[in-house]
């Protein structure tokens, strides 16, 4: 059986031009720390990366931290702040932060106080783009990065966090960028890397291939990839709601991600929906990677208002630079047979039962 991946923001296959980098790495053999020429070498191989990684940011290069991921950056700069986000946040932020901020039924969050808050730019499930307040405290980055064109300078923001797996660089690697002056306290202590913000010695092979990942996806973005994935995702769901008035795609209203759709059909299991296309041969899921599997409604979805008997109703099917329109004609045809037979199913026990 083919096999189609229609979940790229759970984590984008590896780029070419990833690989590359990282298997170059591998012939660098010094430590950044160390001051002989191999050291030398390897400092000067990790300074590039973190030029390039921070030309993409829209930032510059000395305010870019690398760090394993989004995770960890989000516990380096959330942890033991007072701050506030809403319910539709990454499971990392809500770890971190109360989430009280109020949400309506579009996905747009009402942020009264930005400096004493936190803010996604894109929704990993629904794609919904926030508007970023000036002063906001901290954003999570890492759906928005390499998908739509941003510059942390001129967000106006204190600290915002990515990670090189969802935009096709290896798992592992990610970066925590911060305003010039703004106090970060390390975490991992020990050795005075990352200007003495987060020890251990620098992961040179993934932070090569963070920034050719990072320098490819700018690339996408100059020749207008994303607007050829938002025609591929509008014509997914065209298909969808033209064949059954039973589906609804929470966040349609808003500006959204170009590759990221949210189909719920209320009464149809989310998982069980990714299971079915699973066999089907398409890999799509019940959410955000980190917190499907877990039986129990979707916390975004209940943030928008969604009722939490449907809120887990819902699958994503979000796409790449290199689907292709014939692979989400494919899928939506698995689905819509699926959907039929489940309608049949549910037809046959209401039948029963008046019986």
């Amino acid at each position: 059986m083919n096999r189609t991946y229609l979940d790229w923001n759970a984590t984008a296959p590896l780029r070419p031009e990833a690989r590359e980098a990282m298997l170059s790495a591998t012939e660098i053999v010094g430590n950044p720390s160390s001051v002989h020429a191999e050291g030398r070498a390897a400092k000067s191989a990790l300074e590039r990366a973190r030029e390039d990684v921070a030309a993409a940011l829209g930032a510059e290069g000395a305010d870019v931290i690398f760090t394993s991921g989004a995770t960890e950056s989000a516990a380096l700069v959330l942890q033991g702040r007072d701050l506030a986000c809403a319910g539709v946040e990454h499971a990392a932020v809500l770890a971190w932060v109360r989430p009280e901020l109020a949400v309506d039924a579009a996905g747009i969050v009402t942020v009264p106080d930005p400096a004493r808050a936190t803010l996604q730019l894109a929704n990993p499930e629904t794609g919904v783009i926030q508007d970023l307040p000036h002063g906001l405290a901290v954003s999570d980055m890492t759906q928005a990065f390499g998908k739509i064109p941003f510059a942390f300078n001129w967000l106006g923001i204190e600290a915002g966090f990515v990670s090189a797996h969802k935009l096709g660089g290896p798992r592992g690697i990610g970066a925590l960028v911060v305003k010039r002056g703004t106090e970060i306290e390390a975490r991992l202590k020990g050795g005075g890397q990352e200007q003495g913000r987060r020890a251990g010695t620098e992961n040179l092979i993934g932070i090569m291939g963070f920034a050719a990942a990072a320098r490819a996806a700018q690339a996408d973005l100059d020749r207008g990839i994303p607007e050829k994935m938002a025609e591929i995702r509008d014509s997914l769901m065209a298909a969808l709601e033209s064949q059954t008035e039973m589906v609804t795609f929470p966040g349609r209203e808003s500006r959204r991600l170009p590759n990221t759709l949210s189909i719920l059909t209320p009464g149809w299991r989310g998982e069980t929906q990714v299971m079915q296309m699973d066999l089907a041969g398409f890999a799509v899921s019940a959410g955000s990677a980190c917190s499907s599997g877990k039986v129990r409604p979707s916390s975004v979805l209940t943030a928008m208002g969604i009722a939490a008997e449907w809120a887990g109703d819902a699958i994503r099917v979000s796409i790449g630079p290199t689907t292709d329109g014939r692979d989400v004609v494919r899928f939506a045809d698995a689905w819509l047979a699926a959907h039929a037979r489940w309608r049949q199913r549910n037809d046959t026990r209401e039948t029963a039962g008046r019986v």
